[in-house]
C-alpha cells in the first residue's frame, strides 16, 4: 500500500537538496569562479574530512546520542600515526595504529554511556579533554612534520584526476549507507534511537549497538585525521578543534533528528556540502573570516531550530 507523505515530510526530505541548489545558483551568479570543475573538486576535497567525521556522528545521533570527542580523537589518532611514521614504522602500520587509537576512544565513550550510565554529552566531553591532553603530551606541544610520501598522498594525491580524499569520502559514505540500511546492526541503531526501552524488550542488544556506534565514530575520526595530516604534511597538536561543531551541523542540516531514530548518511553528505559550499563561496566573495564564522553559526542555529520544530 502506498503511503502519501505530508507536505511537511516532503519538505523535510527535499529541503537539504534544494538548499544546495539555491546556494549553488546564487554563488554562481555572484562569482564566475564558483561553478567550475576545479572549484567543485576543491569543495569536495575540503569537505572530505568533515563528511567522514559526520558519517560517524550520524550513527551516534541516530541513537539519540552525541560525540563531542571527535576532534580530539582526530588529533590524537593523527599524531600517533605521524609520530610512528616519522619514527620509522611502515606508514600502513602507523595508519592502523592511529585508527586503533580512534577505536579505543570510541570504545571508552561507548562503555561510559552504557556500562557507566553517563550521559553522552558529559562522557564525550570528558574524553575530549583527555584525548586533547594526551595529544599535547605525545607531541610535546609541537607539530610532527616531514611525513612519508604515502601518507601525504592520502591527503593530496589523485586517482584518475579525482582527489584521493574525495574517493575515500564517497567510499565511506557508501559503506556507512550499506551498514545502516542493509545490516541488522544498522536497523538496530534506528530502533534504539526511536525507543531504547522498546528495543530492549524486542531483544535488541542495546548496549552492544551503542558501543558499536561510538567505536565506529572514533575510527572514522582517526581516518579523517590521516587525510588532514596528509594534506598539511604535518600533525598539529591543536588539530580538530571545533570539528565536532561542523560534524553535528552537517548531520542536522542533512535532516537527521537530534532526538534519534530518523535520518541517514545521504542527508549528512548534503549537509556537509552545504557547509562546504557556504565557506567556499564566502571565500570567493572575499568575506572576512570573522563574518564567515557568524554565517556558519546562523546556519547551525537555523538547522537546530528546524529540527526542534519538526519534532
Amino acid at each position: 500500500m502506498r503511503v502519501e507523505l505530508s507536505w511537511g515530510e516532503r519538505i523535510r526530505r527535499l529541503g537539504p537538496g534544494l538548499a544546495v541548489l539555491v546556494l549553488g545558483a546564487a554563488l554562481s551568479f555572484l562569482s564566475d569562479n564558483f561553478f567550475t570543475v576545479s572549484n567543485i573538486l576543491n569543495v569536495l576535497r575540503q569537505i572530505s574530512v568533515n563528511a567522514i567525521i559526520a558519517c560517524g556522528m550520524t550513527m551516534v545521533i541516530l541513537t539519540a546520542g552525541i560525540d563531542l570527542s571527535v576532534g580530539s580523537a582526530l588529533a590524537l589518532g593523527s599524531a600517533v600515526t605521524a609520530g610512528l611514521a616519522v619514527g620509522g614504522t611502515h606508514p600502513l602500520l602507523a595508519i592502523l595504529a592511529g585508527l586503533g587509537v580512534g577505536a579505543a576512544i570510541g570504545l571508552v565513550n561507548g562503555l561510559l554511556v552504557t556500562k557507566g550510565n553517563v550521559p553522552a554529552f558529559v562522557a564525550t566531553l570528558g574524553t575530549m579533554a583527555i584525548a586533547r591532553g594526551l595529544t599535547l603530551v605525545y607531541t610535546g606541544g609541537r607539530p610532527i612534520s616531514k611525513l612519508p610520501t604515502l601518507i601525504q598522498k592520502v591527503g593530496t594525491g589523485y586517482l584518475w584526476r579525482i582527489p584521493v580524499p574525495v574517493i575515500l569520502m564517497f567510499v565511506i559514505i557508501l559503506l556507512v549507507y550499506v551498514f545502516l540500511r542493509h545490516t541488522p546492526y544498522g536497523r538496530y541503531l534506528y530502533a534504539v534511537g526511536s525507543n531504547p526501552e522498546a528495543a530492549r524488550f524486542a531483544g535488541i542488544p542495546v548496549h552492544r549497538v551503542l558501543i558499536t556506534a561510538y567505536l565506529l565514530t572514533g575510527i572514522l575520526s582517526a581516518l579523517a585525521g590521516v587525510i588532514l595530516i596528509g594534506r598539511l604534511n604535518s600533525a598539529q597538536p591543536t588539530a580538530g578543534q571545533a570539528f565536532e561543531m561542523d560534524a553535528i551541523a552537517a548531520v542536522v542540516l542533512g535532516g537527521t533528528s537530534l532526538a534519534g531514530g530518523q535520518g541517514g548518511v545521504g542527508g549528512t553528505f548534503i549537509g556537509a556540502l552545504i557547509i562546504g559550499i557556504l565557506e567556499n563561496g564566502l571565500n570567493l566573495l572575499k568575506v572576512p573570516s570573522f563574518w564567515q564564522q557568524v554565517a556558519k553559526g546562523v546556519v547551525i542555529l537555523g538547522a537546530v531550530l528546524l529540527d526542534r520544530r519538526r519534532k
